[in-house]
């Protein structure tokens, strides 16, 4: 027998394999991505189709608006300086951005500040303004153009409600017996109000008493003394503090609030403050002595 011969019984060492693949040869997928009865698979849907940009752009246009109509509500708007009365702080035509969201939660104007308002009326009577078109009215609405509707102002809080306010000739603007120091921000040239002293005048409560920066070229509060509040505006009338000059770029800036009207003593709260201490700590020292008095009456 040669060596290494085997039965006839034995299973040969090479089996061909069994070709299980489907008639006609097609493809079989890898397990996992086929298609199976039951199973998790998409069912042989084709993958959608992205939707086209030009379909998706009224939705975008769509969303810019309201988000642009939301800002222009509640957070900021644009106006447009359109006269000379706060040179050399702001120039005709400038872009202002003015903060609406501030009010909203009860803040009052303060002092030094760049607000704009609304007409209390009578301000702006004799201002004729240019019809505005259906383009300019709809910028407007969403605030990426100043108001088209409304009659609006940009000046200086000077004072604020329960303020003295006042100006002699060839004198300082003086709040609450303090005097302001407005070099840094009044136009060149100018008196302080030379043109149009003014006061005293007390600033009622709510309301608030506005110069512009170019005196000799503003009708602010000193010119409206004959109308209610003589010339003060209701803080209801404020739209915000402008600040920053947005455009041209070349202006860009902040407004921020003068340092004299950070000075001591120029609250008239804080004024009154030291002689309402003296007045309370008074008051138990007299009460005391007085009791001393009486009782020593009755002793005797």
């Amino acid at each position: 027998m040669a060596v290494g011969a085997r039965s006839g019984h034995d299973e040969p060492e090479d089996r061909p394999e069994r070709d299980e693949s489907p008639a006609g040869g097609a493809a079989v997928p890898p397990e996992g991505e086929g298609d199976t009865a039951g199973g998790d698979g998409d069912g042989g849907r084709p993958p959608r189709r992205q939707r086209s940009f030009w379909l998706e752009l009224p939705l975008l246009v769509g969303i810019a608006l309201v988000l642009a109509l939301l800002i222009k509500t509640f957070l900021v708007q644009a106006f447009s300086i359109p006269s000379d009365s706060m040179q050399n702080t702001l120039q005709r035509g400038d872009r202002v951005l003015v903060d609406k969201l501030t009010p909203w939660f009860g803040s009052e104007p303060e002092r030094g500040e760049v607000v704009v308002f609304h007409d209390p009326g009578g301000w702006l009577e004799d201002t004729v303004t240019p019809e505005p078109n259906a383009v300019q009215k709809f910028l407007s609405f969403i605030g990426l153009m100043p108001s088209s509707e409304e009659k609006d102002l940009i000046k200086r809080v000077i004072a604020v409600g329960g303020d003295t306010v006042e100006c002699k000739e060839n004198g300082p603007v003086t709040v609450n017996g303090k005097s302001l120091d407005e070099k840094s921000f009044i136009f060149p040239g100018n008196t302080p109000c030379n043109d149009k002293p003014f006061g005293p005048i007390k600033v009622p409560d709510g309301r608030i008493f506005v110069m512009g920066d170019h005196r000799q070229n503003s009708l602010d509060s000193r010119y409206h003394q004959e109308l209610p509040g003589q010339g003060t505006v209701s803080t209801d009338e404020v739209v915000g503090r402008a600040v920053v000059v947005a455009w041209p770029l070349g202006r860009w800036a902040t407004l921020p609030v003068p340092d004299t009207f950070d000075q001591p003593g120029l609250n008239a709260a804080a004024a009154m403050a030291p002689a309402a201490l003296g007045v309370a700590g008074a008051v138990p020292l007299v009460l005391w002595r007085r009791r001393r008095l009486t009782a020593g009456r009755t002793a005797g």
